[in-house]
């Protein structure tokens, strides 16, 4: 993955809220501290859900840098609205087990 290009993508998961709020405020906080450029949606699930485009738009103008739940899932959310996340164009930072500075590291990483 291009480092250098890499879009960076927070979802807020908003309503399933299986995310600690901590670490989801803890890594908007830091994202919008560094002032680099990401996306930021309110769920992830909820867009899946209503098959919107954006999710195909962000599948095919990767490289591409989530920070959301388990990998499996979010991978499953684009896999359902036909368009998967490529192999290698795609990091998945899980921020249900993740710290929030861990998460915040690793999505800043080279960004």
């Amino acid at each position: 993955m291009s480092d250098s290009q890499t879009k960076l993508l927070y979802c807020r998961c908003a309503y399933a809220q299986v995310v600690p709020q901590s670490v989801k405020d803890g890594v908007l906080q830091k994202l919008c501290e560094s002032g680099v450029g990401f996306e930021s949606v309110a769920d992830l699930c909820e867009m899946a859900a209503h098959r919107d485009p954006r999710l195909k738009a962000f599948a095919e103008n990767g490289p591409l840098r989530i920070a959301a739940c388990y990998p499996r899932v979010v991978k499953g959310l684009f896999q359902q609205c036909a368009s998967p996340l490529p192999e290698d164009g795609a990091e998945i930072l899980n921020m249900r087990v993740q710290t929030a500075d861990e998460v915040a590291e690793q999505m800043l990483h080279d960004s």
